[in-house]
């Protein structure tokens, strides 16, 4: 078999689409981009992700822009080392944080979080702990209980 006598079959070669080059090219006069409008003008065209004034995906979508968690839990914030205030032994409720001014709303729940230190043995009860919370008043000679 002779190299130079190689072609490939019948049909896998294209001659380039040559737009513009007069009507007897079969794509002369409007060169296949239709009547007027804002796609037939040369630069003519929107952006990526346009939606003809429609809110676009990009927008609606949760992940991006645009977007609140209805479903999102709040919580009212206590470090540690605001506890210090309570006396020894006393029992800590999101009622007597209310009391302190500790807490804005008792509609919230409670987080304890584990910032400051703590030298006084307290029964903490809240919602939630964080573990180095959990760890403080537990070390303090402290009882946590969850609500």
């Amino acid at each position: 078999m002779d190299q130079s006598k190689l072609k490939p079959p019948i049909g896998a070669k294209h001659k380039r689409k040559r737009v513009g080059r007069g009507d007897g090219s079969g794509h002369g006069s409007y060169s296949g981009r239709g009547l007027k409008g804002q796609k037939s003008r040369s630069g003519g065209g929107v952006r990526l992700g346009f939606e003809g004034g429609q809110l676009p995906l990009i927008k609606r979508l949760p992940r991006k822009r645009g977007f609140t968690n209805i479903f999102k839990k709040e919580f009212s914030i206590i470090n540690v080392a605001s506890l210090q205030r309570f006396a020894p032994n006393t029992e800590v409720t999101p009622d007597e944080l209310y009391r302190a001014g500790l807490i804005k709303s008792l509609k919230q729940e409670v987080k304890i979080l584990g910032n400051g230190e703590l030298d006084r043995p307290l029964v903490v009860k809240a919602n939630m702990f964080s573990a180095t919370a959990e760890k403080k008043i537990s070390d303090a000679g402290g009882k946590i209980e969850r609500i």
